[in-house]
């Protein structure tokens, strides 16, 4: 064979490889294509999935109806259980009695009617017609100094006369006052209803006015709500803020031993609770690990919430590769393992006396954790602020009146929220 025909021969296998491997790329280029596509379904998916998670509405959640969806409402006849009516009002309560006679004939074939019974029925309304009360104020003056002096009726709510004789009753202030703290009516919407419901012509600035003047008045119980605050060997404290108007206000609630605390305030430092019960207090906090509660009661003793600190672990956990989540799960474990003992004694499996050798111990083990230096920034932070707090972490093992977390500061604040 010439060299020609051998240069020739390479040439169609060079050529031939070089198709193959085309059609090779061209392939696995669909492949990748059909991957990303794969891939951002599967994200979308996944977003979708944590989106329906979080989300609290859940009427208005996405998507298609589930299928073989169960009807709503109670089952029928027995099997919804124990039957529950509406009880028969006391006689003294019935304000009315109307007499409902038979018909002239059967509705149906117009025969005679023979009456067999007389059978009751009881409807409990609402008052729609607003009562009107006219107040004749008699007004004097003092003889000897010369004061000026009205009366005022116990159903009065205001002394005011002349241009602002007009007032709202006791009743329809407290239902105003309730509207809008316990309903969460708007100032706007509580005057719909007064309106709308009760033919009462009621403003927005009214309904301001009328809470205003009730937090006025409920200020001496407001004060003696703090000082039984301020009087428990325990707080929990929380808070939770939003915008008004552009700037921050935050709500703060405080559990103590026998009631509970709320307050408004533009900053979320700690220095509300200590302007409200002093910073010389020095009982137990539990509280959520927020450093100003340290600096402003620095003669209490702190309990870390440990529901917090597991979040954040598991939070670290999760965003960790390869040996990082070894850190993290050693805390988890650690802190877990604590409230495990603390309930095993209060089921009384385990005497209190050994309690405090194992707060010894969850002490000790912490700080092995903590000597160790951390390569991921994120749990270089997480080690430093267990380092700062290392000794409000295990107080609830030894104490049994000790919440391991702040969920009851948690569960207060919500009904204000």
């Amino acid at each position: 064979m010439s060299k020609s025909s051998l240069g020739e021969t390479g040439l169609h296998e060079l050529l031939a490889e070089v198709a193959e491997l085309r059609r090779r790329l061209a392939a696995a280029l669909a492949d990748n294509a059909a991957l990303r596509d794969q891939l951002a379904d599967r994200t979308r998916h996944l977003e979708a999935a944590e989106r329906a998670g979080k989300r609290q509405a859940a009427p208005f959640r996405k998507g298609p109806p589930k299928p073989d969806l169960k009807p709503p409402g109670r089952k029928a006849g027995a099997d919804h259980g124990r039957h529950g009516h509406r009880p028969l009002p006391p006689p003294d309560q019935i304000t009315e009695c109307h007499e409902e006679n038979l018909p002239d004939d059967c509705p149906h074939c117009h025969g005679r009617l023979v009456e067999t019974a007389v059978a009751t029925q009881f409807q409990t309304e609402i008052p729609r017609r607003p009562i009107v009360r006219q107040f004749n104020v008699h007004v004097g003056q003092c003889r000897r100094c010369g004061t000026r002096v009205q009366g005022r009726h116990p159903l009065q709510t205001s002394d005011a006369l002349g241009a602002a004789a007009a007032q709202v009753g006791p009743d329809a202030q407290a239902a105003a006052v309730l509207l809008n703290k316990e309903a969460g009516l708007s100032h706007g919407k509580v005057a719909a209803v007064f309106g709308q419901l009760f033919g009462i012509n009621l403003s927005r600035g009214a309904s301001a006015q009328i809470n205003l003047r009730a937090a006025e008045r409920l200020e001496p119980d407001y004060q003696l709500i703090l000082a039984s605050v301020k009087d428990s060997e325990i707080i929990t404290p929380d808070e939770t803020g939003w915008r008004e108007g552009g700037h921050p206000a935050w709500l703060h609630a405080w559990v103590g031993d026998r009631a509970i605390a709320d307050a408004i305030d533009s900053q979320r430092s700690a220095a509300v609770l200590a302007r409200m019960i002093g910073g010389d207090w020095d009982g137990t906090m539990i509280q959520d690990g927020f450093s100003s509660y340290n600096a402003q009661f620095p003669e209490a003793i702190h309990q870390q919430c440990l529901a917090h600190l597991l979040r954040r672990a598991q939070t670290l956990e999760e965003a960790a590769e390869g040996g990082g989540v070894r850190f993290p799960r050693q805390v988890i474990a650690l802190l877990t393992e604590a409230v495990h003992e603390r309930n095993r004694c209060v089921r009384g499996e385990i005497p209190p006396a050994r309690l405090t050798t194992r707060r010894d111990e969850f002490n000790e083990r912490l700080g092995k954790l903590l000597d160790r230096p951390r390569q991921v920034p994120e749990q270089a932070t997480f080690a430093k602020h267990l380092r700062n707090h290392a000794g409000e972490m295990f107080a609830f093992v030894t104490d049994p009146l000790l919440e391991a977390t702040n969920w009851r500061a948690e569960q207060a604040i919500r009904p204000a929220v």
